[in-house]
């Protein structure tokens, strides 16, 4: 019975290893066909410098092979890379596509391939060879999910934006993904070659291509095995259509358009997405004693941001003119102002997201230029939060915050394919650190569920923890109090300065004013991109500029004026409640506390 099955057992171990080639770009977020094109470079190549005896006496010829074809698939993948791999979705696509097709043409016309008559092989795959070889590539991917570099992976295919703000160089590892999927593409091309001992430059062709990302995404990159799975899927249908007398040669291809299609709409996750995944990969680790070490806060005082005269400009549009700003480690600056005023563009320019158009400005000792990428300022122990949540919607709680810790873990690839106890114990700190935060935002009870389930408040909330978990220096909120009832905003506000009593210097754009009132050191007022105010909250409160930027002007209308007093007493009369109120009432964490399904206090508590 083995016997019989023998070149369909081996097929599908091909099959998956072909698979798991596109599972190296999808898992980063990426759409590549080149691997055909690689493969076929691989395995033509290999025949050049495959001996006929064993190397030195005792190394095989096959692993001659495999060695070169690897290492030409990861050359090949490498020069490629280095003009589409900032090319995204369909552009990427077709890119790689077009490199797929220039190396068929070029090897159908060199004389050392055989042209379209294709070249001889020796047979020296057999079935065991084949699945040895997807054994150790599935090992690798195993071990690959639970790493620093697979969260990375996870993170950039989710959101590149946020996952730059962690700290995480996506174009680095976009580049590291194509080179993986280039070594697996290397090795498929050289066991097929050496399986079926004959090579045609058109039996790597757009359908092959087609088919091994089919295999992919029907298997599912959620799990390593998804495309074990897509593969035996997929290599069993021509064997059941002979077996059923079905000889019809577009059975097959329709069935697998049909199978892409019902994933794509109904099991995003693929085949592998039934599959349960294990509950300890989002258990919360609450022991403080097992948080890693972390180095110390800059001392309170410290000047960690220094913007001087600072712009930027869109054509003839000034979203932000000469601004001046300092932030010092341990204070809470506030910056507000109407719709529109360019606070958003301020903290992407202090974050690195938006280069400044004039001024200079110094943050945590990297000065803001044209060149400066924010996940450097981010490694530096710069963090921040959205005005429209970026979270990572497929990843539990506990994983978006995970990949928060990016700039404090540490690598534990190499230490995970080794299995040394090290990896575990790392591991286990990044987790305890991530708990802690969690923990401390009110959502330890929600760590294992999905960032994208939970309610529009505890997505904020996690945001923040995300934020958190690189032990910043510099945080940057952008209107985290958005969808937040008093009562959770209160909390914030104690979570806010609780952070700041740790010493982390903390950047607030907010428009609940009462809040920030009560909240920050320092406000600033911005209006049309420029500073209009900046000072106390009680002077900001009482300040004329302000309240009409806020409430806007019609020259000497006596309501307008009376409107006005009547607005400065209120805040000025809110400022000095607050802050009574800060100074007596107890130290509390956002969420806790607060009445279920975001309900308001009783008047009696209030």
């Amino acid at each position: 019975m083995l016997v019989e099955y023998s070149s369909l057992i081996t097929l599908i171990a091909l099959t998956a290893i072909l698979a798991f080639s596109f599972y190296a770009v999808l898992i980063a977020g990426q759409l590549s066909l080149a691997q055909l094109g690689l493969a076929s470079l691989a395995a033509f190549t290999s025949s050049l410098v495959v001996p006929d005896e064993p190397l030195f006496g005792f190394i095989p010829p096959l692993a001659v092979g495999i060695v070169f074809g690897m290492c030409v698939g990861i050359l090949a993948a490498f020069i490629l890379g280095l003009p589409v791999i900032r090319l995204r979705g369909v552009f990427l696509a077709i890119a790689t596509l077009a490199f797929g097709e220039m190396v068929r043409i070029f090897l159908i016309n060199q004389t050392w391939t055989n042209g379209a008559q294709g070249l001889g092989f020796p047979k020296l795959v057999g079935i065991e060879i084949a699945w040895i070889a997807l054994v150790v590539v599935a090992y690798w991917f195993w071990r690959l999910s639970g790493s620093r570099m697979g969260r990375a992976f996870a993170a950039i295919r989710e959101d590149e934006l946020a996952a730059t703000t962690m700290g995480i160089n996506v174009a680095r590892y976009r580049m590291a993904s194509f080179v993986i999927a280039g070594a697996v593409a290397g090795l498929y091309g050289v066991l097929l070659a050496y399986f079926s001992r004959f090579a045609d430059p058109n039996e790597f062709s757009f359908t092959a291509a087609v088919d091994g990302l089919v295999t992919a995404v029907v298997g599912g990159v959620t799990l390593f095995v998804g495309p074990l799975l897509g593969s035996v899927f997929l290599s069993v249908l021509p064997e059941l259509q002979r077996l059923l007398g079905i000889n019809a040669g577009w059975i097959r291809p329709t069935i697998s358009g049909v199978l892409l299609l019902v994933v794509i709409l109904f099991l995003p996750g693929g085949l592998s997405g039934l599959i349960p995944r294990r509950k300890s990969a989002k258990r919360l680790v609450a022991d403080p004693a097992l948080r890693p070490d972390l180095p110390a806060l800059p001392t309170p005082g410290t000047e960690l941001v220094s913007l001087q005269g600072i712009g930027k400009s869109y054509g003839g549009v000034h979203a932000v003119r000469s601004v001046d700003l300092s932030v010092q480690a341990g204070e809470v600056l506030g910056l507000i102002g109407p719709n529109g005023a360019g606070k958003t563009t301020l903290v992407n320019m202090v974050t690195g997201l938006t280069p400044p158009s004039t001024g200079t400005g110094v943050v945590l000792g990297t000065a803001l230029t044209a060149g400066t990428k924010a996940h450097r300022l981010a490694q530096s122990g710069v963090a921040r939060t959205f005005q429209q949540i970026k979270l990572f919607n497929r990843l539990s709680a506990l994983e978006n915050v995970l990949v928060g810790g990016y700039r404090i873990t540490h690598d534990t690839l190499l230490r995970r394919l080794l299995f040394l106890p090290s990896a575990r114990r790392f591991e286990r700190e990044a987790v305890a650190m991530a708990s802690a935060q969690l923990i401390r935002v009110g959502l330890a009870d929600k760590a294992a569920n999905a960032a994208g389930d939970l309610s529009y408040g505890d997505q904020r909330r996690l945001e923040i923890a995300r934020a958190l978990a690189s032990h910043p220096s510099l945080l940057v909120l952008d209107e985290p109090a958005a969808g937040m009832n008093h009562v959770e905003a209160g909390r914030l506000s104690e979570l806010i300065r609780s952070l700041a009593a740790d010493g982390i210097a903390v950047l607030v754009i907010e428009h609940n004013v009462r809040m920030m009132l009560a909240t920050c050191d320092r406000i600033m007022v911005l209006n049309f991109g420029e500073v209009i105010a900046s000072g106390k909250p009680a002077d900001i409160a009482r300040d004329p500029k302000v309240l009409e930027a806020y409430l806007g002007s019609a020259g000497g209308d006596a309501d307008v004026e009376a409107a006005s007093v009547l607005a400065a007493e209120n805040l000025a009369e809110v400022a000095v409640e607050l802050a009574r109120e800060h100074e007596q009432g107890p130290d509390a964490v956002i969420g806790d506390d607060a009445e279920p399904n975001g309900a308001a206090e009783p008047e009696d508590k209030r």
